[in-house]
């Protein structure tokens, strides 16, 4: 088989049916061999990035690793970010580029770069295949790496001359790693030591975060179980929601920089807090040195460089979620574990308390659109075990992870740990195709939308019938409100000046436009979208000096939130009276 051949019944024997890319040059002989298949369904984007977007909302909401197909120099630079942006998230990604032939590498040929090189700070491993016969291990190698212990983003550079040479295919079944066998089981005695010190609090915590989705739909199952059984609130990162329902009876909202007041007072005074697939980043954390100061922590991840990288625990397990908690289910019911009834009893009647400020409850109006409103409106009209919601970043993906309350897993993407302004678009045309009859959502703001607006013309071009929801304020409205709160309101360009008409713009992508700005037409806006056949554009022109809250400031603790305009207040006298910024 030719180099090219052997590329496209790999990707056939790992069970792939759809590839995000754009052809060039150095990946023709692919493009080639991929047009005499009827097996795979090739998604041509608009640009490398959505791309990458696009495999990652495909990952991400099926469970399977995403494939992307792009050319040499500019193909695999512009690809970078949705690679660093997946190596951030954990998400499972398979990127092919081409490549010079490999006599021409080094001599900076055309469309030539270093791509190994590029790419080694942002995925999980690369290769450069000069040698055809290697070329089917290595790809099932990929697809293993990615997939295996904590997911992630693998480049596969391919030379040219590599596609074009003749030589022997293996199946997968050949393939056995032999220096990445990442532990799926954890220690048994490690879960022990973390059942009796669970079992020993009075004020419980369960930190979910997205390994708990990576692990799959048994570990979701398992936490709420566990929760069930110990009776123990549970809150969750950003990249967590649907983890455990937010119908659940021990719900407390997301935590972190804008996570809830019950969340984040509860994480600073538990006594035990089990960690179940989540990292300790910063806009969790908040301050270090005040971070749960009280508590005994247990860290469960399938990543060992996790474990005590940023906080320090009291028990460490290493394995896969849903491995471990099903054996700590198990040790909790045979021993007859339970927390202490009169414990946990005044711990509920503190988090009651904290749930009773109703921190996401905002000053509505009759005459404006309400940020919040719209997403809470928009919630209600579109709830179901059918609906997907991804978001672009900034205030308006803080608002939705607020008030679009998830009950399932997998049904909320978003750029967590890069945070990548443009990720929303591609990525709902990647859940689109894997779920053709699904509602998609994309929740958006005006300047995020501008990013990758092009893959508009993708989801026109498939027939995707993407939903994208502008919360239109006319600002970067998460810059916009640091420079209100944090740098004397010097709205340093941050307005969005010279916006496009996107009720015109959809139109001349083909697709269909909305506007609204009026509070009383908003629901029949909203049910006009999900009725409309095909892709969808709603402009929703909201109050654009609303702020996002609850807040932690950056250097502050959890229990140091500031809520609503009482908040905006406190910061601003703080800067006032003392001269100085919080940084």
């Amino acid at each position: 088989m030719t180099g090219a051949e052997i590329v496209i019944r790999a990707l056939q024997d790992q069970g792939v049916a759809h590839i995000f890319g754009y052809p060039g040059g150095a990946v023709l002989p692919i493009y080639d061999a991929l047009f005499q298949t009827e097996d795979l369904e090739h998604v041509l984007v608009r640009h490398e990035q959505g791309a990458t977007h696009m495999a990652e909302g495909y990952a991400r909401s099926t469970g399977k690793c995403g494939v992307v197909l792009v050319t040499s120099g500019p193909g695999a630079t512009n690809a970078v970010t949705g690679l660093t942006d997946a190596l951030m998230d954990s998400i499972p990604m398979v990127c092919i580029t081409g490549q010079v032939p490999t006599h021409l590498i080094g001599s900076d040929a055309f469309q030539e770069c270093d791509t190994v090189g590029i790419t080694r700070p942002c995925t999980k491993h690369n290769y450069l295949v000069k040698d055809v016969n290697d070329l089917a291990q290595v790809l099932h190698e990929a697809f293993y790496v990615a997939t295996r212990g904590r997911p992630g983003p693998v480049v596969v550079d391919i030379p040219k001359d590599v596609q074009f040479a003749t030589g022997r295919y293996v199946g997968p079944g050949d393939i056995i790693h032999k220096s990445y066998q990442p532990r799926l089981k954890g220690d048994v005695a490690k879960i022990r030591e973390a059942v009796e010190l669970l079992a020993s609090a009075r004020k419980p915590i369960f930190y979910t975060g997205g390994g708990v989705i990576n692990s799959g739909p048994r570990a979701s199952e398992l936490v709420r179980e566990f929760a069930d059984l110990t009776g123990a609130p549970v809150t969750s990162t950003l990249m967590g929601l649907g983890a455990y329902p937010a119908s659940g009876p021990q719900w407390l909202g997301m935590l972190g920089m804008h996570g809830t007041f019950e969340a984040n007072n509860a994480m600073h005074d538990c006594d035990v807090m089990l960690c179940v697939g989540a990292r300790f980043d910063e806009r969790i954390t908040g301050r270090l040195d005040a971070f749960s100061p009280g508590s005994k922590k247990i860290h469960i991840d399938i990543d060992p460089s996790s474990i005590n990288k940023n906080v320090r625990v009291d028990v460490g397990v290493v394995g896969d979620v849903a491995h471990v908690l099903e054996e700590m289910v198990a040790i909790w019911k045979a021993s007859r574990s339970r927390i202490d009834p009169a414990g946990l009893a005044d711990w509920w009647r503190r988090i009651n308390s904290w749930q009773a400020r109703n921190c996401l409850e905002f000053k509505n109006s009759d005459e404006t659109i309400k940020p919040q409103h719209a997403v809470r409106r928009l919630y209600e009209l579109t709830k179901g075990p059918n609906t997907y919601v991804t978001t672009e970043v900034g205030q308006h993906q803080m608002w939705a992870a607020q008030y679009f309350r998830f009950d399932e897993p997998n049904r909320w993407m978003t750029s967590g740990g890069l945070g990548t302004m443009g990720y929303g678009l591609p990525a709902a045309v990647g859940v689109q195709k894997a779920h053709p009859d699904a509602l998609v959502i994309d929740i958006a703001g005006e300047a995020s939308i501008q990013m990758c607006i092009q893959e508009l013309s993708t989801a026109i071009q498939y027939n995707l019938p993407v939903k994208i929801f502008i919360l239109n304020n006319e600002y970067m409205g998460m810059v916009r409100q640091w420079q209100q709160l944090l740098h004397g309101s010097r709205y340093s360009h941050s307005y969005s000046e010279a916006l496009p008409d996107f009720v015109k713009l959809a139109e001349a992508y083909g697709a269909t436009g909305l506007r609204v700005s009026n509070p009383a037409e908003l629901d029949d806006t909203i049910r006009k979208m999900v009725e409309t056949p095909g892709p969808v554009v709603v402009d929703v022109h909201v109050d654009k000096m609303e702020n996002c809250f609850p807040m932690i400031p950056s250097g502050r603790a959890h229990n140091e939130m500031l809520l609503g305009e009482a908040g905006e207040q406190t910061i601003n006298q703080a800067i006032t009276d003392e001269g100085k910024k919080l940084v």
